[in-house]
């Protein structure tokens, strides 16, 4: 397995894992992307979603499965996870872009229109991506969640950027 590996998942992994969300879902508009796949007592995402999307059941070790049609793509799940595993997509953003939300646990954090390198699972630049919001509020418990526009063809692919050293 890559995560044991290298540290990172890949999409076959995920597919083998049914953590892929439907082509059908996403012309509906942002939905959350759980790559969560270690089956560890952790359950804050199923917690977290008030429309109860996520579920965890029982054992508490069960794999979190997301109910594609009870998501709205919210994100509130995305700072509530421990493991950093859950995104938010959106296709549906514009003819040309789709954004991506995720937890960005570092310093400094980018502001809003600044350009960044979106990066893969790998922290892999493969495009450019537009800050569109940085949400840090009490309630997120110092996991920033940043949301880039980047070209749609890399929404399955980018889930975080680069890191910066300074400004």
């Amino acid at each position: 397995m890559a995560l044991e590996q290298n540290g990172y998942i890949t999409r076959e992994e995920l597919a083998s894992f049914n953590q892929i969300i439907s082509e059908e879902r996403f012309k509906k508009g942002p939905v959350a992307i759980i790559e969560c796949i270690q089956q560890i007592p952790c359950n804050p995402c199923e917690s977290a979603c008030v429309r109860k999307a996520i579920r965890i059941g029982e054992p508490i070790t069960s794999l979190p499965v997301l109910n594609e049609d009870r998501c709205t793509g919210c994100g509130v799940c995305i700072a509530r996870c421990p493991g950093l595993a859950i995104f938010v997509i959106d296709k549906t953003f514009s003819d040309a872009e789709a954004t991506v939300a995720f937890p960005y646990e570092y310093t400094p954090l980018p502001q809003k229109d600044e350009t960044v390198d979106a990066v893969d699972r790998t922290g892999r630049v493969v495009c450019k991506g537009k800050v569109m919001k940085v949400l840090n509020p009490e309630s997120f418990d110092r996991t920033p969640v940043v949301t880039l526009a980047i070209p749609t063809e890399y929404a399955d692919e980018v889930r975080s950027m680069k890191r910066r050293r300074d400004r």
